[in-house]
């Protein structure tokens, strides 16, 4: 009977310990090292950086760092035929196509599976000169789903599979898979003498934090003992920082830069709402993170999985455009009780999702990839049972 023990490679072009890790890259570790826990064998495959060394083994994951933001695909590549090479073969490669594919089927012979956290076709003129967000788009949306045609893809929400099903990939060969949360610790929310916002995340360009200063801005005259917290940190901060200057809201605004978890958790306890003013989310972490401390989240309707981590109307608010998120926080402020109501029921919702349903979904996914099973669109919220019930027969995985 062949072993239920998978050799996985992860190729993920930054780390959690990169300057600019974000909510993907907890995705990602989360997974990995929930995956190593299980017993499975992975290897993290990302870009090098000054935060960690080239090589370590961190959670019981290994990690193995090599290339730039340009050049970590192919070097991702590289490193899969060598590891092959005086190893063994790998049972299954994730590729995380964060707008850009690792195109991990050119590497190795194993199964290859695709996961995307959103679409990014909002964010590459955002980010990049026109040239080079024609060419990025262009590979995201025609080369990527041909290439990738016939394989298993993940997503973390509805609205990307949505957005892929768009570009041409086959809808029944995308398994959604949510983040999850963590129980927050128990830490006590500062004492405040008005309401407080709070933004938390990678501060970058298409996160517009620069909108929240506006709702903030345009509020002080109805609630002047109003503050935003700006919690994160990123490329896009000197711009901030300089567009707070130049709105003169020094007085209201904090910008706390990076913080340990007990400091942000801290900060989510003591907001009365959190603001998610950005262009694209794949989920949505934030709105998780805070709905464990009772804070509901106000976000844009067309910011793909925002739309499913914010329950319009019951765990929060969606809106369509500034002047909408400004006219939302300020009926709240208005209204206790209804705050209370959204807030209550965010706590309630966000028991939900945890990290443990998230990573045995991906067990369970990854076992019927690596033994020959078709793509399959396993539905929101699977509670799929762990590997050691796993009623699934192996298709054509080699033997151990």
């Amino acid at each position: 009977m062949e072993s239920d023990r998978m050799r996985i490679a992860w190729c993920n072009w930054r780390d959690l310990e990169h300057p600019e890790g974000g909510g993907a890259e907890l995705y990602a570790r989360m997974v990995a090292e929930g995956l190593a826990a299980a017993g499975h064998d992975v290897t993290f495959l990302c870009a090098a950086h000054d935060n960690a060394p080239v090589e370590e083994t961190r959670g019981g994951v290994r990690y193995l760092r090599g290339g730039s933001r340009t050049s970590v695909y192919s070097t991702a590549r590289r490193t899969l035929r060598r590891l092959e090479a005086a190893e063994s073969r790998f049972d299954v490669v994730v590729d995380v196509q964060n707008g850009l594919p690792f195109f991990a089927g050119w590497a190795t012979e194993a199964p290859v599976v695709v996961l995307v956290h959103h679409v990014h076709r909002e964010q590459w003129p955002v980010v990049f000169s026109p040239p080079v967000a024609a060419l990025g788009w262009g590979i995201e949306s025609r080369i990527a789903p041909r290439l990738n045609r016939g394989r298993q893809y993940v997503a973390v929400s509805r609205s990307t599979r949505d957005e892929l099903a768009e570009l041409g990939v086959d809808p029944t060969h995308v398994s959604i898979i949510h983040n999850g949360t963590q129980s927050p610790p128990a830490v006590s929310a500062d004492e405040a003498d008005g309401p407080r916002l709070l933004v938390l995340g990678r501060v970058v360009k298409h996160k517009r934090i620069e909108h929240a200063i506006d709702v903030a801005g345009r509020l002080r005259a109805r609630h002047p003992r109003l503050r935003l917290r700006v919690v994160g940190d990123g490329w896009w901060r000197d711009e901030v920082r300089d567009y707070v200057a130049a709105q003169g809201a020094q007085e209201y605004v904090d910008l706390l830069g990076f913080v340990d978890e007990e400091t942000k958790h801290r900060e989510l306890a003591s907001a009365s709402l959190l603001l998610v003013p950005s262009v694209k989310e794949g989920w949505g972490l934030s709105v998780v993170e805070a709905a464990s401390h009772g804070v509901p989240a106000i976000g844009y309707r067309e910011a793909g999985g925002v739309s499913e981590s914010i329950e319009d109307g019951v765990t929060g608010l969606l809106v369509d455009d500034l002047d909408e998120m400004t006219g939302a926080v300020d009926g709240l402020f208005a209204d206790p009780g209804r705050l209370g109501e959204l807030g209550d029921n965010a706590l309630a919702r966000s028991a939900r999702f945890t990290w443990d349903e998230t990573v045995r979904a991906w067990e369970h996914l990854l076992l019927r990839t690596s033994w020959g099973h078709a793509p399959t669109a396993s539905g929101d919220h699977a509670h799929p049972v762990r590997s050691a019930s796993l009623s699934i027969t192996p298709a054509s995985r080699r033997s151990s």
